[in-house]
């Protein structure tokens, strides 16, 4: 048998059956009208926010990156806690636009942002995090158009890359950002053209569960945006040093140790340069706050035996949950945190390979597990699943039906 992930501890069963933000999964499912369907407890969303405030010094600010989970009461709910918002896309630009968030403090990155999506984010008052020249001479041009004066910021593509991450966003050719070398140049011409230069995004990678390489990169961050505005000559409004905090998915993943990137960044930009003394620095963050508060569930549909393995056959798959099937970045599948959901604390008596109902051999969501018995209608549930779920997955692949998303905050039940 295989192991599988580390199942958050935030979550709890009653009478054997597992509860999301106090509702039990056959309470969901008749609220949802349907299995499969995304579960997000956003008491465990505000926790993460309580832990991140009470570990980072005062001078960091707080936004969450919209991309890790764009349903509109979760972003309405991060508006109320954090200090700001960042975007990837035109649409998610109009999503947040459509939630009421002060679009001051929301910023859009992306390496191809079409005219439209730019002049969007110029007539919305959006800080456009500039990935190219060629972006920054159409925004300009897109400006003096609309005649309104765009707030721009230089993505950066430094030397460095943030060690470990699961996916590395900078150091080397990338389609990300500007090369730090040919940054100067660009910010003098952003200056000289009267546009609003709100400084710098430094994002060298995500998905890491080591503290010391977050840590690290945070330093080296500062000191890049420091040599930097000494070439410019001006102090940045501020510095995104990006986010990268990663959750726990596979057996032997560790929790990120937040408080001591904490301490390590306290100390950094108590000794940062002076150039930086007024510089507002933001964290950006997506799957630490909002990840380990998902569940996707599904309904067994058919249980079978195949050349002595045991199939469990489900409602939900790789088209809701492709992460989970491992095909969203794993080199190697290695099983997500998963539990039969309607038979929690039950002995684990066999195991199982869980598949969804797709013709394809990718459509796993868990290899080899030992479970307790379950049955057709039982609930399979997987774990950290409420960041890069269903808006990553591929939700038209051979047309079965879509999931449901139910937002559940203090037991009540927002779809």
């Amino acid at each position: 048998m295989k192991p599988i992930g580390p199942i958050p501890t935030a979550f709890a069963a009653q009478k054997g059956e597992l509860t999301i933000g106090g509702v039990g999964v056959r309470a969901l499912a008749e609220a949802a009208g349907r299995t499969p369907f995304y579960a997000y407890d956003l008491q465990i969303a505000s926790r993460q926010v309580e832990r991140f405030r009470a570990a980072m010094p005062e001078a960091v600010h707080l936004h969450f990156a919209v991309k890790a989970n764009p349903h509109p009461a979760v972003i309405k709910h991060f508006m109320t806690l954090t200090d700001g918002l960042d975007m990837a896309s035109a649409g998610e630009l109009e999503r947040v636009r459509d939630c009421g968030a002060d679009m001051g403090h929301v910023s859009f990155a992306g390496p191809g942002k079409r005219d439209a999506e730019l002049e969007l984010a110029i007539s919305l008052g959006a800080t456009l995090n500039l990935e190219s020249e060629s972006e920054c001479a159409r925004a300009l041009k897109i400006g003096e158009k609309l005649g309104i004066t765009p707030r721009l910021a230089v993505r950066v593509n430094p030397d460095f890359e943030l060690k470990g991450s699961g996916m590395s966003m900078g150091g080397g050719a990338k389609p990300f950002g500007v090369d730090q070398e040919r940054v100067p140049a660009l910010v003098t011409e952003i200056i000289a053209s009267g546009a609003d230069w709100r400084g710098f995004h430094i994002y060298s990678g995500s998905q890491s569960l080591d503290a010391d390489a977050i840590a690290e990169s945070q330093k080296a961050s500062l000191a890049l945006a420091a040599e930097l505005a000494q070439a410019i000559g001006e102090a940045p409004k501020s510095v995104n040093l990006g986010g990268g905090f990663g959750i726990p998915y596979t057996a032997n993943d560790t929790p990120l140790d937040v408080e001591a990137i904490g301490e390590q960044l306290s100390t950094a930009l108590d000794a940062r340069d002076e150039v930086l003394r007024d510089t507002r620095f933001i964290i950006e963050l997506g799957r630490w706050l909002i990840g380990e508060a998902g569940v996707y569930v599904a309904r067994i549909l058919d249980r079978k035996v195949s050349k002595g393995q045991l199939f469990l056959v489900t409602d939900g798959g790789m088209h809701h949950h492709l992460a989970a099937s491992g095909n969203f970045g794993m080199v190697m599948k290695r099983n997500y945190p998963v539990a039969i959901g309607s038979r929690m604390g039950a002995e684990t008596v066999e195991s199982a390979t869980i598949v969804g109902p797709l013709c394809t051999p990718l459509d796993k969501l868990a290899a080899d597990i030992a479970i307790p018995q379950a049955e057709i209608g039982d609930y399979v549930a997987v774990f950290a699943s409420g960041a890069y779920g269903l808006s990553a997955s591929p939700v038209n692949f051979l047309s079965h039906p879509i999931a449901a998303e139910i937002v559940v905050n203090g037991g009540k039940i927002t779809i």
